[in-house]
């Protein structure tokens, strides 16, 4: 597996962001397992893989690694698995469009909370584009009010927070290896998904569909992501990152004709030009 690391990271992040943007479709492929026997499916697979990688990787050095990481690891862990069922519970009541585009404002959240964490200074034009990405959550927030999805876009909003969260923890712990706290949120997750599942009896059908979940979609793209994330200058991985949000709607809608409201669009449309705005801002390519 070494040979990941031998891979350009503009290349690694965009396969990163194409795995995932198969989530919204494989959450609505399942046939009978509720959301917390989806969450619970995603999650086993999920730390299955990841065991696998974590060895082939770091060999008899693993548990030693995962230790060291210490109670950052854990702690970030617990933040990122909160996001996990976010990330199911989202795209279970409302559309995959509206929860990608949320997901996509993490930019805009990782400068503002590195504002007040960190106290780095946000530049006029990283001003405006949290501007604009906030006048295009209030535009899909706005007209959720008359769909009934406003529930699943407050929910998909704890995504971005959650992972620019753990972005704070582990800037604030610069000797913090990211994988561990994967770990760890794998582990979170399947303990919610024990503790909340009605039953443990699955389909042959969703079992395949949470094996597609977990491995494929959450697995190769936090994979790809954190390993190309290491080369790429932050303001590209904000772009590169665009893959899922722009890819995951065209899977719902070539395969399973879910068409987004306009609203949804517009709003989408207006994130995405904060974050090539965001993108544009020099002094952040030069902080990294």
């Amino acid at each position: 597996m070494q040979f990941l690391y031998k891979i350009p990271g503009y290349f690694l992040l965009l396969f990163g962001g194409f795995c995932l943007s198969w989530g919204g479709f494989i959450i609505r492929s399942f046939e009978e397992a509720t959301i917390w026997q989806i969450l619970l499916l995603r999650s086993f697979f999920f730390m299955i893989a990841l065991m696998i990688f974590l060895i082939l990787i770091y060999k008899k050095n693993t548990i030693k690694i995962i230790k060291d990481a210490g109670f950052p690891a854990v702690f970030g862990g617990l933040v990122m698995s909160l996001s996990f069922i976010a990330f199911v519970v989202s795209m279970s009541v409302t559309s995959v469009a509206n929860v990608v585009f949320i997901i996509s404002t993490q930019t805009m959240f990782l400068a503002i909370f590195g504002y007040f964490y960190l106290k780095e200074k946000v530049s006029l034009i990283s001003f405006f584009s949290i501007l604009l990405a906030m006048g295009g959550i209030i535009i899909m927030v706005g007209d959720s009010l008359s769909t009934g999805s406003l529930f699943g876009n407050i929910v998909a909003l704890a995504i971005p927070i959650n992972f620019s969260i753990l972005v704070m923890i582990i800037r604030k712990n610069k000797n913090l290896d990211m994988v561990p706290a994967i770990f760890y949120s794998g582990i979170f997750s399947i303990i919610y998904g024990l503790i909340l599942s009605e039953s443990f009896i699955f389909t042959n059908h969703d079992i395949i569909m949470g094996f597609f979940l977990g491995v494929p979609q959450l697995a190769f793209g936090f994979i790809c992501i954190t390993i190309g994330s290491r080369t790429t200058p932050s303001a590209t991985i904000g772009l590169l990152m665009l893959t899922e949000t722009l890819f995951a709607p065209v899977w719902v809608w070539l395969f399973l004709n879910e068409i987004p409201p306009l609203s949804v669009l517009i709003g989408g449309f207006v994130i995405i030009s904060a974050i090539i705005l965001k993108s544009l801002d020099k002094k952040t390519v030069k902080q990294t």
